[in-house]
């Protein structure tokens, strides 16, 4: 089998004299770099399970940083969530520099992980009495239907302007510079009925509010909003108010 390398770059995780314990370490024969701003650990891998694993054991080291991908939410120490989180890639200044982006294609890759992320939304949402599934745009379509079927509820995407063919009903919502639209079928949902809102991430939280709207203004109760990660530092929790957010990985922002 063909030896690959895994460079993961880590900012700000340990000081001066605590690296250089780390970096004088055998660990899996890992080598270390470091500037002053960050520093980098190159480990050898043959597969994307070694790449799950010693990404993990970085996660072990940086546990008291905020770099570190910690284990979410209210349901406690499921051994599930700790197998999602390492299935995740984070990829350092993508799309641009100084963003830490929360990759679930690996996840996607890893069918044990895959199938556990669906089981857990399924297993707290099938005895709720949940009509609709609502998918963000574009991941929340990734994990929605699968969901929905698995309840028995309908799907219903959430899409961006100009998606949808038939007549639609728009909410505005802002970003940092300037605005966006969340549109949705007219017809799609009925009064009365009680929704789950579903996307792969929250950040701000401005898509799901404008999901959380759409919904609302016909008349449909949105029981909880579901995501598989949530960055903490950016309050997206505290823009939905006193709606109900689920979450299964609390990563850095």
């Amino acid at each position: 089998m063909m030896q690959t390398t895994s460079l993961i770059r880590c900012s700000n995780l340990l000081p001066p004299s605590r690296f250089a314990a780390v970096a004088a370490s055998p660990l899996l024969g890992a080598s270390f770099t470091r500037s002053e701003a960050s520093f980098c650990v190159q480990l050898p891998s043959t597969s994307s399970q070694n790449y799950r694993f010693t990404h993990s054991i970085l996660r072990c080291v940086a546990s008291n940083s905020v770099q570190g991908r910690q284990m979410a939410s209210e349901d406690g120490q499921d051994p599930r969530i700790s197998r999602i989180a390492s299935a995740i890639r984070v990829i350092p200044d993508f799309p641009k520099p100084g963003i830490l982006f929360q990759d679930i294609t690996t996840l996607l890759l890893d069918t044990k992980a895959f199938r556990d992320t669906i089981d857990l939304f399924v297993e707290r949402y099938k005895d709720k009495n949940i009509s609709v599934v609502a998918g963000v745009e574009a991941r929340g379509f990734i994990f929605g239907p699968p969901i929905a079927l698995a309840i028995g509820a309908k799907f219903v995407p959430m899409r961006k302007p100009n998606k949808l063919p038939g007549e639609v009903i728009s909410e505005e919502y802002s970003l940092e510079y300037g605005t966006d639209k969340m549109e949705m079928h007219v017809g799609a949902v009925k009064a009365g009925e009680r929704a789950l809102v579903i996307d792969d991430l929250i950040a701000t939280g401005g898509t799901l509010c404008a999901a959380i709207k759409l919904l609302e203004r016909v008349g449909v109760e949105v029981v909880e909003c579901a995501c598989v990660i949530e960055l903490p530092e950016l309050k997206g929790r505290d823009r939905l108010g006193d709606r109900p957010l689920f979450v299964l990985v609390n990563a850095a922002a």
